[in-house]
């Protein structure tokens, strides 16, 4: 264990279990296919997790968009309950820093207002087809880097489906598929065409649901000579129903999709949950 590594691993004590080398973990994360990810088993101590598994949002709100997307998210900040500890702890100066040694992006700034983030949730039928995520912040305009993402399934069975599924740049292949295993967290960069998705609708029993924990990691970019047309989450090309419109498929394309939710429900008729 080097200097940096012990410093945090005191930092944090039995919190988060921190890599040894972080030298092999960069040029893990920076050389991974399909784009920049690392899979990390046992991150956390098992028992900060424990709560999050026991402790659900009291409301969600479901997230749809027809033929690609059907998940559910806790409603605001305000819901994250359980989580209020993991958050305090991916949001501090020292995991800050451990995702830089890892990724080799510094500056790093979280989200305290968990905008697309938090508790999530898919239930028996729901999937996200295959996208490369929203590159900035709705409000603070801070650019998206970094995508966490902690997995609290436990005896998660395959057949179940539920897998996170990373696709190449064409969006027209699967390279890797991560298991949805509790306590098994993957830290991947946030750009497009970074296209990852859960494709496959879940299969499991109808008392079961597939839960994760997701934060999102920003810089603030200034100064850059590049500069970054903001989008919502891109689905890849083969994921789009044929019958849209260009136009509807633009208008989804820049639109929140909880705002695009309530649109739906009010032209349904329906009250939001």
């Amino acid at each position: 264990m080097n200097a940096a590594a012990r410093a945090l691993q005191e930092h944090f004590g039995s919190a988060v279990r921190v890599p040894t080398d972080f030298e092999s973990l960069r040029h893990a994360y920076t050389a991974a296919r399909p784009f920049p990810h690392i899979v990390i088993d046992d991150l956390f101590d098992p028992a900060l997790l424990e709560g999050l598994v026991s402790g659900y949002p009291e409301q969600w709100e479901t997230i749809e968009q027809e033929g690609l997307e059907r998940t559910k998210r806790m409603r605001s900040a305000l819901d994250v309950g359980s989580g209020r500890d993991l958050v305090a702890l991916m949001h501090s100066a020292g995991f800050l820093y451990l995702l830089s040694e890892i990724t080799g992006i510094w500056q790093l700034l979280p989200d305290p207002y968990l905008q697309g983030g938090g508790h999530a949730m898919m239930k028996r039928g729901d999937y996200f087809k295959v996208h490369s995520d929203r590159n900035i912040a709705y409000d603070t305009g801070l650019t998206r880097r970094l995508a966490t993402i902690v997995f609290l399934n436990k005896d998660w069975r395959p057949e179940y489906n539920g897998q996170l599924e990373l696709w190449n740049h064409e969006g027209s292949r699967c390279e890797v598929s991560v298991e949805p295993e509790f306590n098994r967290t993957i830290i991947f960069e946030v750009a497009h065409p970074n296209y990852h998705g859960v494709p496959h609708p879940l299969a499991c029993p109808d008392d079961r649901a597939r839960r994760s924990f997701l934060l999102y990691y920003h810089t603030v970019d200034i100064g850059k000579g590049d500069k970054i047309t903001p989008h919502t989450s891109r689905f890849a090309p083969q994921f789009y129903r044929k019958k849209k419109s260009l136009l509807r498929q633009a208008l989804e394309q820049i639109t929140p999709p909880i705002v695009l939710s309530s649109v739906r429900r009010l032209i349904k008729g329906k009250p939001n949950p």
